[in-house]
Order: structure tokens, then sequence, then C-alpha cells
């Protein structure tokens, strides 16, 4: 397919239909965008999101030649959601990223939704060479036409390749290669290499539970298992599932793990993913139990996987989230754009009692945005009511705050932080003792008009032990919080009417307040 067209046509089963579909960027890099790119109140300052019109989850990411690949459920042609093309950006470091033209349009089988991508080191498909082994992209088609006259036949998982390191891609002339047996719900292929079996293993999502394919060559697929049935989150379809093996970080052993994405069904309403730990031999996945727990208690953390192809002698488990929620994706104040990634984050998994936990912090790389600090006190404060304190010239809008209370002999019953504008409009951040809970609170936090479901408070059951750790990452439109270095974190998006300007730490009880810490952070787009 030519890329350069702004003009193209599905023929086949479509009949002779046309989008306009822009090219964008060419490869600009994004920090070279004129002094007004990226201005837009809402537009992230050190998030990916696309230059413009209509994105959604991640998809098809893999390390490759010191490249990060990020794929997205992108159109082109609108901001809210509509025939699904993949967008593409590269990055050497995850933080700044570089647009690309996009990978792969729609055509006569259908929509391209969402998958995952794998370097194919050893040519199994025989699609490249040993010395230049292709890059494989699986991924569903959706048929809008099959789906309109009821069929249940109108998801199906075709494959893509590429020979130049995932610049350009040719479909694979034999697709589906995979075929839907019946199920409506019958998408967003996860594929992964199994050492053990020496096969390719695809984890895919089908209705309310996931089945589980081997395939020698990435191109002929044998059903090995289902699993899900009864087990976990059900209040809505499972979508864009992941299956890795990692090592424990405080144990001598590996476990596999399983994420979820589940919309309706989210613990505070929409969406999320939920993850389970377990063993998986290449054939089945047997859990270590059956309730769901969550990768992110926030609103906005969806259809997040993980990057392929890391090399060994980096040995992360690298995941980044689609930052949004189906409650109101569509409808979110933004213009010319919508929708952002989280910050890529490092997924580690370590063992509390008989459970296994999972823990996310952003990337190390992220520190790169560093720019100026600030520490508003030097010794540790006592803290019972509000204090507002002093920021300095760090905006609230982008930057980077670790606040620590230590709870040693304190009484409070709830302590956190205020982020505060001229309009009164807040986000509020807290602990709450008596209930144990961890809470971010959006009720008067700026803007929620455009949906019903927007404000409202998202918590989380949560024990705090002698100290209590908030990290915290502001960007225009949204904020991370990750507590007790990653064991919990929740991601929210934010529309304040004006920017929050003040900062205040509060206590309903005595409680000291042991450190803080300001950073502000540079933009990507405009470095």
């Amino acid at each position: 397919m030519i890329q350069y067209l702004r003009l193209f046509f599905f023929i086949g089963v479509f009949g002779v239909l046309s989008f306009s579909c822009n090219f964008r960027n060419g490869g600009i890099p994004a920090n070279e965008k004129p002094a007004s790119y990226n201005n837009e109140q809402y537009r992230p300052q050190y998030h990916f999101s696309p230059d413009s019109a209509w994105m959604n989850d991640p998809n098809g990411m893999f390390f490759l030649d010191g490249e990060y690949h990020l794929f997205y459920q992108y159109y082109p042609d609108s901001t809210v959601w509509g025939p699904m093309h993949w967008g593409h950006a590269v990055s050497k470091d995850m933080i700044k990223w570089q647009h690309l033209p996009v990978a792969l349009y729609p055509d006569s089988l259908g929509y391209i939704f969402s998958g995952s991508a794998v370097v194919d080191t050893k040519n199994s498909s025989g699609l490249g060479t040993i010395q230049n082994p292709p890059v494989v992209a699986i991924y569903t088609y959706h048929n809008p036409v099959l789906e309109k006259k009821g069929s249940n036949v109108f998801q199906n998982q075709g494959i893509a390749y590429s020979t130049d390191k995932g610049r350009t891609w040719v479909k694979y002339p034999g697709n589906p290669v995979l075929k839907n047996p019946g199920i409506r719900d019958f998408r967003d292929p996860k594929v992964i290499w199994h050492n053990a079996t020496n096969k390719w293993i695809m984890i895919l999502a089908v209705q309310d539970r996931v089945h589980i394919y081997s395939s020698p060559d990435l191109l002929d697929w044998r059903f090995e298992s289902e699993f899900g049935k009864g087990i976990g989150a059900h209040g809505g379809v499972w979508e864009c599932p992941d299956l890795f093996e990692i090592k424990v970080t405080n144990g001598d052993n590996s476990k596999w793990v399983m994420f979820v994405s589940i919309n309706p069904g989210g613990p505070d309403g929409g969406s999320a993913t939920q993850y389970f730990t377990g063993d998986f031999d290449g054939h089945k996945f047997i859990p270590d139990n059956t309730n769901e727990k969550w990768v992110d208690r926030g609103r906005d953390n969806y259809a997040g996987v993980t990057w392929s192809n890391i090399p060994e002698s980096d040995g992360r488990r690298l995941f980044i989230g689609w930052m949004s929620n189906w409650d109101y994706a569509n409808v979110v104040p933004t213009i010319k754009w919508r929708s952002a990634t989280t910050v890529p984050r490092e997924i580690s998994l370590l063992k509390d009692g008989k459970e296994y936990i999972l823990y996310s912090n952003p990337v190390q790389e992220l520190v790169s945005l560093r720019n100026k600090v600030y520490r508003p006190f030097k010794e540790p404060q006592k803290l019972e009511g509000d204090m507002e304190i002093n920021t300095d010239s760090i905006s609230m809008m982008q930057c980077e705050m670790v606040i620590d209370f230590n709870l040693i002999g304190s009484a409070a019953d709830s302590i956190g932080i205020i982020l505060e504008n001229n309009l009164k409009e807040q986000l509020v951040i807290g602990y709450t003792g008596k209930q144990k809970q961890i809470f971010v609170d959006r009720t008067r936090s700026g803007r929620s008009d455009f949906s019903g479901k927007f404000a409202g408070i998202s918590s989380s059951a949560y024990e705090a032990g002698d100290k209590l750790k908030f990290r915290i990452l502001m960007d225009a439109s949204s904020s991370e919080l990750f507590v007790d270095n990653g064991k919990l974190v929740m991601t929210n998006l934010v529309f304040p009417t004006e920017s929050y300007i003040k900062l205040k730490v509060f206590s309903k009880g005595e409680v000291t307040l042991e450190n803080a810490v300001f950073y502000s952070l540079k933009s990507i787009w405009q470095q």
C-alpha cells in the first residue's frame, strides 16, 4: 500500500468505500514541531499522544535495534472512535517519541483492531530470512458489514510482516490465519515465544474468558485451552490479554502473570485491567487463586500490555496503557486530539505472605525529564489540619512530586494533598486510616459536564505501615499516583478549568510530614 495517498478504497465485502487518510508527520520528530505544537490546554507534555485525531489501545509494542516501537488503535479522520488503523511511533528511550506514518490500514477483510507484534528471530514464519528476520504483527480483523448483518464470525486474526524494522508492512496473502469458530467477541491476540515447548503462544480474548493457542510458525494455530470461566471479574467483555513470565523480586522463583482488561466491570466503573498470577506449561494456565486483582485502581488505565523482545541484558518487563475509560473516552474536552498513554512503567512481582502482588513504577528513563528540583523544608514537619506548601516556580500541571508521611504514633484519620486553582476546583489525593483506603477525589476537580460518569471518587483498600509514600505525576490533564514504590497505582484524568496553582497537605489528626520534593519536568514536544 502506498502510504502517501490521501484517499484509499476498500474493495470486496465492503463494496467501494472511501476514506480520507491524511498523511501524518512523515516521521518528523515530535520535538521539532513548531513552538505552538501541542499547546492545547489539556495536551500532555510528557505522555505520548497522537499529533491529532483519535487514539485508544496500545498495540504491537516491540524493541529492535535500539528502538522502542509503539503502535496504537488510531482513527485519523476524527476525534471519536471510527474505522481502526494502527498508528505508529518510535523512541530510543520510551520518553521522547517520533511519529511515523500509519502502519496498517483497514482493507476488504475489515478494520485493524488490537493485537501484538513479535520479532521472528528464527524466521519460523518464512516471511523473512535468517539474516534479516521479519517482525510479524498479529491483529484482529473486524468486519463491520458482517457485524451489521448479525453474523457471529466478523472477527478473525490476521498477520502482517515487516523486513525493514517496522517501517513498512505487507499483509499476509493467506489471511486470516485464525478463523472465527462462531463467537462474536474473538479478538486482541497477544503472542509470545515459549521456550519450553519451542512454540509461539497466542492468548486471545473470547467473550468472558481467554483462549490459548500454539503455533510453530505464526501461520498455523492449534487450540490448547481456555481460562476464565467463573474466575475473576465478569462485569463486562474480556479484552486485550497479555501473558508473560517474570522473576519474583523478593524470591528465587518465577511466576506467570496474565493481564485481562474488562469493560464494563472495573472496580470504580467502566474500564479496568485485572491480573492473575500462576503457572503455565505451554498448554494451560493454572492460577494461584481465583480472585481478581487490579493492575491500576484508578479510572483511567485500560488495555495496557507489555513490550516484546526486550533484551535479556535489560531484563525489565515494560508496560504502557491507554489513559482513558470507555465511560467517557469519546467526549473528554480535548479539541484536535483525543487520548494519551500512561507513562511507560516497569512491572515487578513481589511475594507478600501467600500472595504475589504486582508493583508498577515509571521507567527510570523518565528521570531524564527532571529540570528543576525544589525541597520546601529541610526538617520533618508536624502536621495537623491544612498547610499550604510553597512549590516555588514549579508548575503543578507539569511536575513530579514525592511526599512522605511518617505514621508512627499517629492517630490521624485521613491524610493527603489538595491541588487547587483560583476557582476553588480541587483534586484531592489521600489515605484514610479508619477505612484503610487510598482515594483520589475528582468530585470538584474541574470540568465534568461532558459526562455524568466522570466526577467521583476512586478508592482502593490499602493498609499503610509506619510510613506512606506518595509519588505523583501531574501532566496537564492527568494524575498518576504511585503508592509505596508502586505497590498500588491509581491513574486518573482531570480537567481543571484553570491550572492548579496551590498545593496543600492535610491531616485530620497529627502526623509527621517527613519529606517533600518537587521536580519540574521538561516537555517532550518542545525541547
